[in-house]
């Protein structure tokens, strides 16, 4: 790695929605300077961009405190280790994408030692931890923030923060093709079809999966021609069919390799697990049932810090609850069934109903809609060039 700082940059992307957005990022950097380096934490997209990867972005793919904690010591080790790495030989920019608990101590280090930091998307102080707003001040010389009501909130706290729109916005069509997703899925035309979305970390696809399969077979007893999709992340498929052999349901649900966005063009209704799915969802103008489940002693800690009533994304971005949450002791399969046969309904109310939400969803879209990777290039290549 050339020691000339114009020449190289840290990131750290903490799962896989965070890897995607930083390989856009690279590419748009390298397009104008096609020499420049990177190294740090990442996955397969950044990789795919000749990203130096010195451990794998899924080794932060952790949640929920109890979790956490069972993998403590080895994040704590591996942040460590990257900081003395990183002082060592000093980048000229580092970029941490979302994973702020790992991120933000390691970027307030390397800002104290001269490093200049960018932290993409702002830490969510608006819903709870309103206290990290102080770690945010002093860990970061520029927030990108994806959501448009959050430079103004950093402002009243003395920090730089652009809006660079949702990445997702721009990825997903205004108007996705159900017919076409269907098609190449394999999926019958005239069937309502059920898209189950449990969560992309291990923990949470133990916790939850077993009761989304549970809340289906429920809704499957009341409307036996419901057809069911579940796109796997790859490195958990084996997990997956496991609870589906234990559930009885490798007949009737259809596991995708990956494929969420084909799977949420595809369906008529999702139930999904809190989280970036549930933008995605409403980015698709899918009516959903938000679920989620975690080791008692996790929900117990999150819920005395969180700040407003919702959770899922899209209520929380239209002030209201839209659409359902069923949370933890509420995520029972029968409501989950419930909920979610209530969105297929039939009658003229339901009909009205997904309609408005089609219609808000459409709003949302719209507002979120930029040119992201533009956007951060705009932030981040007079930061590269001053440190030329």
């Amino acid at each position: 790695m050339s020691a000339n700082p114009s020449r190289w940059m840290a990131l750290v992307a903490g799962e896989a929605s965070g890897d995607v957005l930083a390989a856009q990022l690279l590419q748009g950097l390298r397009a104008h300077w096609p020499g420049l380096r990177a190294a740090g934490i990442g996955g397969p997209a950044l990789q795919a961009q000749g990203f130096e990867a010195w451990w794998p972005s899924e080794r932060l793919a952790v949640r929920g405190y109890v979790e956490v904690l069972r993998h403590y010591r080895a994040i704590v080790a591996m942040r460590r280790a990257l900081k003395q790495r990183l002082l060592h030989e000093p980048p000229a920019l580092f970029v941490g994408v979302d994973a702020p608990d790992f991120n933000l101590p390691l970027e307030a280090d390397l800002r104290a030692a001269g490093v200049r930091t960018v932290h993409f998307v702002a830490p969510a102080i608006w819903a709870w931890r309103p206290e990290r707003v102080e770690l945010i001040r002093r860990a970061c010389d520029h927030v990108l923030c994806i959501f448009p009501f959050e430079p103004a909130l950093l402002a009243e706290h003395g920090i730089a923060a652009t809006y660079v729109g949702h990445p997702l916005a721009s990825v997903i069509p205004a108007q996705p093709d159900q017919a076409a997703a269907r098609q190449a899925l394999g999926l019958p035309l005239d069937a309502a079809v059920v898209a189950l979305l449990p969560g992309s970390r291990r923990a949470e696809i133990d916790h939850l999966l077993p009761r989304m399969l549970a809340a289906a077979e429920c809704m499957r007893q009341q409307r036996p021609q419901l057809r069911f999709v579940l796109p796997a992340v790859p490195a958990l498929r084996s997990v997956i069919l496991q609870h589906l052999q234990r559930a009885a349901a490798g007949a009737w649900v259809k596991v995708l390799d990956g494929r969420s966005h084909a799977a949420l063009a595809a369906c008529d209704v999702t139930l999904v697990a809190s989280g970036t799915a549930t933008l995605e969802a409403a980015l698709f103008k899918r009516p959903m049932v938000i679920a989620y489940h975690m080791h008692p002693l996790s929900w117990w800690i999150t819920r005395r810090k969180m700040r407003q009533p919702w959770v899922g994304l899209p209520n929380i971005l239209c002030r209201e609850f839209v659409v359902p949450e069923l949370l933890q002791d509420a995520a029972t399969p029968a409501a989950m069934a419930q909920a979610a046969l209530a969105w297929l309904a039939d009658d003229a109310a339901a009909q009205a109903r997904r309609l408005a939400l089609q219609q808000r969803f459409a709003v949302l879209h719209d507002e979120l809609r930029r040119d992201t990777v533009g956007a951060a290039l705009q932030v981040l290549r007079p930061m590269l060039e001053r440190a030329s």
